[in-house]
């Protein structure tokens, strides 16, 4: 019966990541199976933190975020877990040797978005390495299991990589994040008076991460290369819509990449896989 409730912890986590995004749930659906029950689990532990920041409104928030911290921990530890979404997780964390530094970091990000209004130079690389980066490691982790001169070759282009979604999702959200929650991600910058420079230096500076990234992507082997790259290819394309809007427009509204284009991404990234090219 153990068997039973493990299945049903992981599809938990699996349909969390289809419940919440199209984009990560398409590209998991691309990795060979083996790989795809621990990234869903890894993907429902961060989407469940990320809720608690976000979501939760109205509620104790800092209470909800130390009795996740707690349960995780235990559950880890015990190897057992009565939350589905938590047990899927630390099933993965020790079959696949997960540093617990990268889920310290990462909930001491969920914490600082408690604390942290406004972001200065340091304080953002430290909420983006524990928010994005150490999520790409996790996912390097069950890329490359038993395989640490692997790993440790691609851990730089995996972390430019969650950077550079992290930094596209700031732009995208920026109405919700400065208007709502009146948080700034990006350091000196004042959104009274948001300029078409400043925006096009922040632009330029993601793009910079999705360079450095790339060749890391096109060194993946093959069985999760076609995932991975067709994110990115999703991540892309969202950060050029953003690129063809005023400052003033992107304050106004949340964008994003049609289902249609979603769908020529994922035909156009396939072809290219099947014949050669990535």
């Amino acid at each position: 019966m153990m068997q039973l409730y493990d299945k049903n912890a992981f599809d938990c986590s699996k349909i969390t990541a289809n419940n919440y995004s199209t984009s990560f749930s398409m590209g998991i659906r691309l990795f060979k199976q083996k790989y795809r029950p621990a990234i869903y689990a890894i993907y429902g532990f961060v989407r469940f933190a990320d809720e608690i920041v976000d979501t939760f409104h109205g509620h104790d928030k800092k209470l909800l975020l130390d009795n996740l911290k707690k349960e995780t921990w235990l559950a880890i530890d015990s190897g057992l877990c009565t939350n589905p979404i938590l047990h899927s997780f630390q099933k993965v964390v020790t079959e696949y040797d997960i540093d617990r530094e990268y889920i310290e970091a990462f909930l001491h990000s969920m914490e600082m978005d408690l604390n942290y209004k406004t972001y200065n130079q340091q304080e953002i690389k430290e909420y983006i390495y524990g928010s994005a980066e150490v999520v790409g490691l996790m996912c390097l982790k069950i890329f490359y299991k038993n395989k640490p001169d692997e790993f440790k070759e691609l851990v730089y282009p995996a972390r430019k990589l969650g950077e550079a979604f992290q930094k596209v999702n700031f732009l995208r959200d920026i109405r919700a994040d400065y208007v709502d929650k009146q948080r700034i991600y990006f350091p000196g910058v004042e959104f009274e008076n948001f300029t078409q420079e400043q925006k096009k230096k922040i632009e330029d500076d993601i793009l910079y991460d999705f360079e450095e990234a790339r060749p890391g992507i096109m060194k993946l082997h093959k069985d999760v290369r076609l995932g991975v790259y067709l994110a990115y290819r999703y991540y892309l394309e969202l950060l050029k819509k953003i690129r063809e809007t005023s400052p003033e427009e992107i304050l106004q509204q949340r964008y994003r990449v049609s289902d249609t284009t979603k769908m020529w991404l994922l035909a156009d990234s396939w072809f290219g896989y099947q014949f050669g090219k990535l």
